[in-house]
């Protein structure tokens, strides 16, 4: 397709420097309140979060040689990953914040395997890559991730139900009856809106407790089952400074990991890396997305071979500096759909503006400062709609469920990730932990591979319609 199929802007200089700079304001507050809902779910540094989703995005441009307009926010398919690492460590004793490293280098390997893919398109070609990769496969891997968190979701909605319900009506009626720009970011109105009406609710009728857990939460008539803020997150955000460094040594993979565990360490890697399968899927939906509102096909040229070498690089400088991986944003997809102005510069001006906050410590104390019911509320519909988005990938791509050999792969999948805890096994004097997710991941490759009657294709050139996933939200 050619530029002249679509009306847009591809150059945003003829707009003004006012203009652009608005335009990436509206690119960086349409990644926002995702791109840091996955510290506040996770543990990791907010400010880290920040520097890295505009650092990856400035790099993901450099590689693909500044002609894609995609904005790299943190992934949240590697949520479940965090997660499965916990349990690695055995014995408990260590905290979340001392376990988020290991993840992190899970994450760093994961990011590494895009350039494998990579290089084999570029290689042998991608239609001898994608054969190992179907929807039945990779669908129910991202249903699983979906399913996975929804406890975590309903956990935090019941410290506050009333706030929770709020935030999730708040995100529904904003992405369904929302009109411009309202509609595109319906979960940062849902955050806003539901912690102005937790304030509200705090100055009028909120009474200081402390709860079973030893802290101070101020609550909804004194009641523990109404929590709305947490007084030491207040706290913090009163003496946060307004400068700061955004990374922190101790969280980063050289300096929270104790290299002479190797269990641990060679558990985390393979508990996360698996992950990686679904998200590069997602990588590719993303970006046939692009190029399908930009009206030019990007996995031609620059080439998908550059795109997840971008993705993936900027996954793992994030990762090991103690930041999430990154992904390719549907949000800001939407916002090029809006808008109509596809200058990738438009996007490096909002990876520019994130960088900046994530220098603010104040800014990110204030972040902290949100609700768990918010976030139970927000989450809720997100760890749904990541399950919905799976089986929507099922059903655009037609997979046969009258095939038996369909119905098995899709079936040791779903019941290997959500019915299984982890596999321990040694190798010699090493132990090696797997996560339900890593098995499930493995399984369904391993059978799809085997197992007679494959009957997915992916064409020999590419275009937008031909992804054999859809990933965005």
């Amino acid at each position: 397709m050619s530029n002249e199929t679509q009306t847009g802007i591809y150059d945003a200089r003829t707009l003004g420097k006012g203009k652009m700079l608005l335009l990436g304001f509206q690119h960086m507050l349409a990644m926002f309140g995702a791109t840091v809902l996955v510290p506040l779910l996770t543990g990791l540094d907010i400010a880290t979060t920040l520097l890295m989703a505009g650092l990856g995005t400035l790099l993901f441009h450099l590689i693909t040689k500044g002609k894609v307009p995609a904005f790299l926010g943190s992934s949240f398919a590697f949520l479940g990953g965090y997660g499965a690492v916990a349990p690695l460590a055995g014995n408990g004793t260590m905290t979340n914040a001392q376990l988020l490293p290991y993840a992190c280098l899970g994450v760093a390997f994961a990011g590494l395997v895009y350039l494998i893919l990579a290089a084999l398109i570029k290689v042998v070609g991608i239609k001898r890559v994608m054969k190992f990769f179907p929807p039945v496969v990779t669908g129910p891997i991202i249903i699983s991730i979906g399913l996975g968190l929804a406890g975590s979701a309903v956990t935090n909605c019941t410290t506050n139900w009333l706030i929770a319900f709020i935030a999730l009506a708040l995100v529904i009626v904003f992405n369904i009856w929302g009109k411009g720009m309202a509609k595109i970011v319906p979960i940062l109105i849902g955050v806003l809106g539901s912690c102005a009406i937790a304030a509200i609710l705090a100055l009028t009728l909120g009474e200081t407790i402390t709860g079973a857990d030893g802290n101070a939460y101020i609550t909804l008539f004194g009641n523990p089952k109404l929590q709305l803020f947490s007084v030491s997150a207040l706290d913090q955000l009163k003496n946060a400074p307004w400068i700061g460094i955004p990374v922190k040594w101790h969280n980063t993979v050289f300096g929270g990991i104790d290299w002479s565990n190797s269990s641990l360490v060679i558990s985390s890697v393979i508990a996360i890396v698996p992950i990686s399968l679904a998200t590069m899927m997602e990588h590719i939906g993303d970006i046939s997305a692009i190029s399908s509102t930009v009206g030019t096909n990007f996995i031609a040229k620059p080439g998908l071979h550059r795109t997840l070498t971008g993705d993936g690089l900027a996954t793992t400088l994030s990762a090991l500096f103690g930041g999430p991986a990154n992904t390719t944003y549907g949000e800001n997809t939407g916002v090029l759909a809006l808008s109509k102005v596809y200058d990738p510069r438009v996007i490096r001006l909002a990876a520019i503006f994130a960088v900046i906050l994530s220098f603010s410590p104040k800014f990110a104390a204030l972040v902290s400062v949100i609700p768990t019911a918010v976030i139970g509320g927000i989450s809720f519909v997100l760890y749904g709609m990541i399950s919905a988005i799976g089986v929507r990938n099922v059903v655009e791509n037609k997979v046969d469920f009258t095939k038996s050999r369909n119905l098995i792969v899709a079936a040791i999948i779903l019941v290997s990730a959500l019915g299984l805890g982890t596999v321990t096994f040694m190798i010699g004097k090493l132990t090696i932990s797997l996560s339900a997710l890593a098995v499930a991941s493995i399984a369904g490759i391993v059978l799809n591979a085997i197992l007679p009657g494959k009957d997915y294709v992916f064409g020999d050139t590419p275009d937008e319609t031909e992804t054999g996933v859809n990933f965005e939200l």
